[in-house]
């Protein structure tokens, strides 16, 4: 019973460093500059992998300034994390509507 409680220890502090790390140097990359391309696009506060996006908080429009580092922010299911720089806040847009990086 020792040995298990051990590995089950030695197990969770693991996950947990790895994840710890993982979270850390997502923190440290900056969005890079894009905007929304579609017409319009549904903004949410967070994206649960069981039922989509959560949380509605506004429609982006074409032209408005977010940030999305391809390979270093999420994307689950089609909906990135984004920045939206006009409130400044972090939420989840379909990753089809983010392009023109780098035009601001």
């Amino acid at each position: 019973m020792k040995t298990l409680d051990r590995t089950l220890a030695v197990t969770v502090a693991a996950v947990a460093a790895v994840a710890l790390q993982q979270s850390a140097a997502r923190a440290d990359v900056p969005p890079q500059h894009a905007i929304i391309v579609c017409q319009s696009a549904s903004f949410y506060a967070n994206y649960d992998s069981a039922s989509g996006p959560a949380g509605y908080l506004r429609t982006l429009t074409y032209g408005n300034k977010v940030g999305h580092t391809q390979g270093a922010h999420p994307v689950y299911n089609g909906w990135a994390a984004t920045f939206d720089y006009g409130p400044n806040d972090w939420g989840y847009v379909r990753y089809e509507c983010i392009g023109g990086y780098d035009s601001w």
